[in-house]
C-alpha cells in the first residue's frame, strides 16, 4: 500500500472504548448480535470495534461482504470464540487452521459421505426420526404448548446421530434433553463469553471455568461412546462414521486418528444439528406470523404429496417450501456472523486501508437485508423472492448476498444433509398439522450462543383432515389413511360420539333415524352443552346426531349427506380455540366450494362487546352461504348477558330449526308421527334406568387429576370470604402467566341430598343408563346415583321454558299445571326463573305434586361443565412450574328462588371443600385475549386494575416480574402500577405482605382504594373508595405511562370493567369525553394495549 493510496483512504468509524477492555463491556452478553446491529445502525456499513484480543472491523452491506469473500485476499481465521472452541474439538473440520494438514485430510476423506447418493440413502432414517416428532405432537394434543426449539433440537440431534453414525440418542423417549445438548449449549455460550474477556480477569470466573471444562468432558465422553458402540457392534454401514474409521486420504494415504475422529464427531454433532434446529424453528415462526405464506406452503404440500407417504423424489418438487427455507435463512441466519482475515495490506470499499492480519466480521444479519439488493421489502418475509429463478438471478446480480452456509472451501460440508432434512420435516408437519402461536402476541426474539434460535417460542399443533394419532401413525408408516380432497369428501364416520368415540345405536334407531352432524365452538363449555342438548332432542324428531365434534374437526370436510349444525360463541370477536382452524379455512374459500352442504347456525355472545357482538356466528353463517352452502333456517342468537341461553336455544329449536328441518327433509320425526312432539308418552324419557348395588364409577377423560397442596382463607372474619388454594399439577401439564385453570367441579352435597330426598333414593343406589341417543351421562354400566348427580349434571342451572312445560305435563293437578305453564311465559319467566335462577330442582320442591320420572329429570339437566379461574401464580415462582394457585371468592347467600336453602357457587363451594391431599380434576386453558405480560418488560410499562379476587392474575404477573428483578436489576424493568380495590386493610387486602415485598424490590407500585375502611385507615387510599377513583387521583402518572406505550390490564366484575373503561377514557381523552368518543377509543386499543378479563 503506497503512501499515495494511504492519503486517499478514510478512517473506519466506531464506538469509543475504555482502556484494556475496549468495547467489550458495551456488548450485550446474552445477544451480542443486538449490539453489532445497533452499531451498524449508528456507524453504517463498516465500523471498528476494539476487544481485549485486538481490533475487529465489522461490515454489514452486500458489497463489502462480497469483497471480503475473495479467497485470494482474505481467509477464515481461527480466533475469538473459534479459538475457545478448539479446547474441545482441537483441529476438527470447523476449527482447523488452514495451515494444519488435518483439515485437508478430514475434508477429502469425508466429502464422499455427503454426496447426493449418500444423502438420498439417508432419507428413510430421516423420515423415521421426523415421524417420532410428529407422533409426539399428535399424542400431546391440540392444547399442548410445544417448546419448538427444544423439540427441533431433539429431532436434528437424533437424525444426525442415526443417519451419519447409526447411533440412537432416542431423545423423544426421555423427558429431559440429552446431557450432550445441555453441555453443548453451555460450552458454546461460555466460549463466546471467554472470547470477550481479557485474559487477566479469567481468575475471577472460577465457577464458569469449572463448568466449561466439565461440559467439554461431557462432549468428549459422548463422542467416545458413539465410537465405542460402533466398534463393539460393527454394522457394515457406509456412513459418515464408517468413513472416519475406514477412510484413507487419497492425497497422503493417511487415516484419521482416534483423537481426530473424536474431534470431528463432536464437530458434526454440534454443527450438524444446532443450525438446522434453528432454521426449522425460525421457519415455523415466520410462517405462522405470515398466514398467506403459510397457506401457500401448505397448499403446495397438499398438491404435490397429498395424503400419501412422503418420498425422497417429492423433495425436488416443492419449490415454495425451498423458498420458505431460503427466505428464513436470509432474515434469520442461524450463523449471523462469519470471521475473515486479510492476507496482505489492502484497501476495502475503495477507501478503507487495512493492514495484513486485520480481523473482520461479516454481519450477515444485516447484509442479508441490504435494501440495495432486496429493496423496500428487505426486512419483510417474502418467500416468492427466493423461488428458484429469482434466487438464481439475485445470486448472479448480487454475489454473496445470501451466505448462510459459509464461504468457499470452508463452507458447510453438510449443507445437502441439512437441506434434505429441513425439506422433509417441513413437508411432513405441514401435511399433517395446522399450527398456531401459543401466545398470539409473541414477537420474535433471539437466543444466541454461537448460533441463533427464537427465544421462548411456543406453538400448538392440531391434526388435520380428521386424523387421530393412530391414523397418523399408519400414514407415516406408509399404510392407508383417510383421504381429503375437498369440502364434500371424507364424511365423518357415522355412529361416533363426542370426542370421536364410537357409540352403537339401537336397531330401531339405525333403521329409522336420519344422520345429523353437530359441530361446536366452545371455550367455556356452554356451546358444547347446547350441542349435546340438540343431540338429545334429535331422536324425538327422527334424527340421530352421529357426530358431535369441535368445529375444527369439520375443517375441509363438511358433510353433504346430512344436515350440519354449527353452535359457536365469540370471544371478543375471535373464534373459540377449537374453532379457529375452521374459521380460518372458511375465510380462505373463494368460490362455491361448499355447494351441497346444508347447515344451520346458533350463536352465543355478550352484548357488552358491542363492536363484536355475535361476530363469529354471523361470519360463519354468512360465509357458508356465500360459498355455496344451503341455509336450512335463519341463525339463532342468544345474549349470554341475559342468562337465558338455554331457553333461547330451545325456543330456536322448537320454533325455527325443527320446523325447517321437517320441511326440508320431509319428516318431523317419530314424535310427530305419534301426534306428540315429545315422542308418545309426554313423560317417557329417552333414558331407561335400572337400579342396582354394585359400586363402580366412570371418570371423565377431558381433564387430569391434580392434588391440593395448601388451602387458606385470605380475608378476616366478617368480610366476604376469599380463599387461596395451591395445586400440584399432574405430570406433563404446564402453564404460563395469565392462563386459566379449568376446574371440573362436583355439585354441593346439599344439592345432591335434595335430589335424593325428592326422588326417595338411598345413598347406596346405583343406576344403569341406556340411551339410543348421544348423551354426556355414563351409559351401559352401573354407577352410583350420587356420582351421576354430583359429577355429571348441572343441578343449579336455571330451568328452561321447555323444562318447565315438561314439569307442567307431569303435574298432578290443574292448579299446579297452570302455575307452571304461566312460569314458562314472558315476564313471569324472566322475573321468577331467570332473575331468581330457579332450577328444575327448585321447582320440583316448590310443586310437590309433580310426578316426574327420574330419567326425565336427568334428561332435563345440562351436563356438568368446567369453570375457569385465572391462575394467581407464576411458573417462575419459588414453587416451580408444576405448582399453580387459584384465588377465588366464595359465593354463599340465601337462594332467591327458595330462601330456605343456600345459593352457593358450584365450583367455589367445591374448591372450598378441598383439603391438602385431596384430588381434583382440571386442565390448563390459555388466556383468550391479549392478557399476557409484554415480551419487552424492560421497555413497556403496565397498568393493572383489579378489585377483590380480580387480583388473581396480577399476583402471577407481579410474581413473574419479581423473579426477573431478582435475576437482574429491578431498574431494568419498566414501571408497573397496580390499582387494587377492596373493603379495607384489615379485612381483605389480599396478599398484602407479598405485594409489600415486591414493591420494595421494585417489581410493582401498588395504589389501593378502600370502600369500607375506617376513617383512620383511608390515608393510604388517598380517600379513594373505588379503583376508578384512585385512577383519577393518579391520572397524571397513568397518562404519562400511557404515553410511554403502557399496556392496561383489567380484571374484576363486569361493573368494575365498565367503570374503569369510562375513567381511563376521561383521563386519556379529556374529562369531558363522551361515551361515543370513549367507545371509539376503546375499540382502537382493545386487545392491543388494553386487555380485560371480566366476570359476572
Amino acid at each position: 500500500m503506497t503512501s499515495a493510496t494511504a492519503d486517499k483512504t478514510e478512517q473506519i468509524p466506531g464506538p469509543p472504548g475504555y482502556p484494556l477492555v475496549g468495547n467489550a463491556l458495551s456488548i450485550d452478553r446474552e445477544t451480542p448480535l443486538s449490539t453489532w446491529e445497533g452499531w451498524a445502525d449508528q456507524y453504517g456499513e463498516i465500523f471498528r470495534v476494539t476487544l481485549p484480543q485486538g481490533t475487529v472491523v465489522i461490515v454489514s452491506s452486500q458489497r463489502l461482504v462480497h469483497e471480503l469473500c475473495d479467497e485470494k485476499r482474505f481467509h477464515k481465521p481461527v480466533r475469538g470464540a473459534l479459538q475457545e472452541i478448539r479446547n474441545a474439538v482441537h483441529d476438527g473440520l470447523f476449527t482447523a487452521r488452514e495451515d494444519e494438514p488435518s483439515w485437508g485430510i478430514a475434508h477429502r476423506i469425508l466429502m464422499p459421505a455427503f454426496g447426493p447418493a449418500s444423502i438420498q440413502g439417508m432419507f428413510d432414517e430421516m423420515h423415521e426420526v421426523a415421524s417420532q416428532l410428529a407422533l409426539k405432537w399428535a399424542r400431546h394434543g391440540a392444547d399442548a404448548d410445544i417448546m419448538v426449539t427444544d423439540d427441533f433440537t431433539r429431532l436434528t440431534l437424533d437424525t444426525l446421530a442415526l443417519c451419519a453414525m447409526d447411533f440412537r440418542f432416542n431423545s423423544y423417549y426421555h423427558d429431559d434433553l440429552h446431557p450432550f445438548i445441555n453441555a453443548m449449549a453451555g460450552f458454546l455460550t461460555e466460549s463466546g463469553a471467554r472470547a470477550l474477556r481479557p485474559g487477566l480477569v479469567s481468575v475471577f470466573f472460577r465457577e464458569a471455568n469449572r463448568k466449561y471444562w466439565d461440559d467439554i468432558e461431557v462432549l468428549r465422553r459422548t463422542a467416545q461412546g458413539v465410537l465405542d458402540s460402533r466398534r463393539k457392534h460393527p454394522t457394515g454401514r457406509r456412513d459418515l462414521l464408517a468413513a472416519m474409521l475406514e477412510g484413507i486420504d487419497p492425497k497422503t494415504g493417511q487415516k484419521l486418528s482416534d483423537a481426530s475422529i473424536i474431534d470431528n464427531l463432536i464437530t458434526f454433532l454440534i454443527a450438524g444439528h444446532e443450525t438446522t434446529s434453528g432454521l426449522l424453528s425460525f421457519a415455523f415462526c415466520q410462517l405462522i406470523k405470515h398466514p398467506a405464506a403459510y397457506r401457500k406452503a401448505q397448499e403446495e404440500v397438499d398438491r404435490v404429496v397429498g395424503s400419501g407417504p412422503i418420498r425422497v423424489e417429492h423433495m425436488k418438487k416443492l419449490p415454495y417450501i425451498a423458498a420458505v427455507l431460503r427466505e428464513t435463512l436470509r432474515l434469520c441466519p442461524t450463523i449471523p456472523v462469519i470471521a475473515r482475515r486479510a492476507n496482505e495490506d489492502t484497501v476495502i470499499g475503495g477507501k478503507y486501508a487495512v493492514p495484513k492480519g486485520q480481523s473482520f466480521l461479516l454481519l450477515l444479519a444485516r447484509s442479508h437485508v441490504d435494501p440495495a439488493v432486496y429493496g423496500e421489502s428487505a426486512r419483510g418475509f417474502v418467500p416468492e423472492r427466493m423461488l428458484d429463478d429469482n434466487f438464481e438471478r439475485l445470486m448472479k446480480e448480487y454475489p454473496d448476498c445470501w451466505k448462510p452456509f459459509g464461504i468457499g472451501m470452508r463452507a458447510c460440508i453438510g449443507r445437502p444433509f441439512a437441506w434434505q432434512e429441513a425439506m422433509l420435516v417441513m413437508t411432513m408437519l405441514l401435511q399433517n398439522f395446522d399450527f398456531a402461536l401459543s401466545d398470539p402476541s409473541y414477537e420474535l426474539r433471539y437466543k444466541q450462543t454461537l448460533t441463533t434460535k427464537p427465544k421462548d417460542f411456543y406453538m400448538r399443533a392440531t391434526l388435520r383432515h380428521g386424523l387421530t394419532p393412530t391414523t397418523l401413525e399408519r400414514r407415516l408408516a406408509g399404510g392407508s389413511s383417510p383421504e381429503s380432497s375437498g369440502a364434500a369428501q371424507q364424511q365423518p364416520a357415522a355412529n361416533s360420539k363426542p370426542n370421536g368415540v364410537a357409540r352403537p345405536l339401537s336397531a330401531a334407531a339405525r333403521a329409522d333415524a336420519k344422520p345429523m352432524s353437530i359441530f361446536y365452538g366452545s371455550n367455556t363449555g356452554t356451546c358444547e352443552s347446547l350441542a349435546h342438548r340438540l343431540a338429545t332432542d334429535a331422536a324425538a324428531h327422527g334424527f340421530a346426531a352421529t357426530v358431535i365434534e369441535p368445529m375444527d374437526a369439520a375443517t375441509e370436510k363438511l358433510p353433504t349427506d346430512r344436515p350440519v349444525v354449527v353452535i359457536t360463541a365469540s370471544f371478543e370477536g375471535q373464534p373459540p380455540d377449537n374453532a379457529a382452524a375452521f374459521c380460518g379455512w372458511l375465510g380462505r374459500l373463494k368460490a362455491a366450494e361448499l355447494q351441497g352442504v346444508s347447515y344451520a347456525v346458533f350463536g352465543c355472545g355478550h352484548h357488552d362487546w358491542n363492536q363484536t357482538f355475535h361476530r363469529v356466528p354471523k361470519l360463519v353463517d354468512g360465509t357458508m352461504a356465500a360459498r355455496g352452502a344451503s341455509r336450512i333456517c335463519e341463525a339463532g342468537l342468544s345474549d349470554v348477558a341475559q342468562g337465558d341461553m338455554f331457553s333461547d336455544f330451545e325456543q330456536w329449536e322448537d320454533d325455527v330449526f325443527w320446523p325447517a328441518i321437517g320441511a326440508k327433509y320431509g319428516t318431523a320425526g317419530a314424535a310427530a308421527a305419534n301426534g306428540d312432539e315429545h315422542g308418545g308418552d309426554p313423560l317417557s324419557a329417552s333414558l331407561e334406568v335400572r337400579f342396582s348395588t354394585p359400586r363402580s364409577s366412570t371418570l371423565r377423560q377431558d381433564v387430569k387429576e391434580a392434588r391440593v397442596v395448601e388451602e387458606r382463607t385470605l380475608t378476616a372474619p366478617g368480610a366476604p370470604p376469599k380463599k387461596h388454594i395451591d395445586i400440584q399439577l399432574p405430570a406433563g401439564m404446564s402453564y404460563k402467566v395469565g392462563d386459566y385453570l379449568a376446574v371440573l367441579p362436583v355439585n354441593p352435597k346439599d344439592s345432591v341430598s335434595r335430589v335424593m330426598r325428592r326422588f326417595h333414593l338411598s345413598w347406596d343406589s346405583h343406576i344403569t343408563i341406556d340411551s339410543d341417543q348421544l348423551t354426556a351421562l355414563p351409559t351401559g354400566t352401573p354407577v352410583p346415583v350420587s356420582d351421576v348427580l354430583g359429577s355429571y349434571v348441572e343441578l343449579s342451572q336455571p330451568a328452561t321454558k321447555r323444562g318447565i312445560l315438561r314439569l307442567a305435563e307431569a303435574a298432578g293437578d290443574d292448579a299446579t299445571k297452570q302455575q307452571l305453564q304461566a312460569l314458562a311465559g314472558g315476564d313471569a319467566y324472566a322475573r321468577e326463573i331467570s332473575l331468581k335462577r330457579a332450577s328444575i330442582l327448585d321447582l320440583l320442591e316448590r310443586f310437590p305434586s309433580v310426578a316426574l320420572p327420574f330419567g326425565t329429570f336427568l334428561s332435563l339437566l345440562p351436563p356438568m361443565r368446567p369453570r375457569q379461574y385465572s391462575i394467581s401464580s407464576s411458573p417462575s415462582g419459588a414453587a416451580g412450574p408444576a405448582r399453580a394457585t387459584l384465588t377465588y371468592s366464595l359465593l354463599d347467600a340465601p337462594a332467591l328462588a327458595n330462601p330456605a336453602v343456600r345459593h352457593v357457587g358450584v365450583a367455589t363451594a367445591y374448591l372450598a371443600s378441598l383439603l391438602p391431599g385431596d384430588q381434583l380434576q382440571l386442565s390448563v386453558r390459555p388466556t383468550h385475549t391479549a392478557f399476557r405480560l409484554p415480551n419487552d418488560s424492560h421497555k413497556t410499562p403496565i397498568i393493572c386494575v383489579a378489585a377483590g379476587a380480580g387480583l388473581a392474575p396480577f399476583r402471577g404477573f407481579i410474581q413473574e416480574r419479581a423473579v426477573a428483578a431478582a435475576r437482574g436489576s429491578a431498574k431494568s424493568l419498566a414501571p408497573a402500577l397496580l390499582f387494587f380495590g377492596c373493603r379495607g386493610p384489615q379485612l381483605d387486602d389480599l396478599y398484602r405482605a407479598e405485594f409489600d415485598a415486591w414493591q420494595a424490590q421494585g417489581a410493582v407500585d401498588v395504589r389501593r382504594a378502600y370502600s369500607r375502611a375506617a376513617a383512620e385507615e383511608t390515608a393510604e387510599a388517598k380517600g379513594c373508595r373505588h379503583v376508578q377513583d384512585r385512577l383519577w387521583y393518579d391520572r397524571d402518572e397513568v397518562r404519562a405511562l400511557w404515553e410511554r406505550g403502557a399496556r392496561v390490564y383489567v380484571c374484576g366484575s363486569r361493573a368494575v370493567g365498565e367503570a374503569v373503561r369510562r375513567m381511563l377514557g376521561r383521563i386519556l381523552l379529556g374529562a369531558d369525553a363522551g361515551e361515543d368518543e370513549i367507545a371509539r377509543w376503546y375499540e382502537g386499543v382493545r386487545n392491543a394495549r388494553y386487555a380485560t378479563d371480566v366476570f359476572d
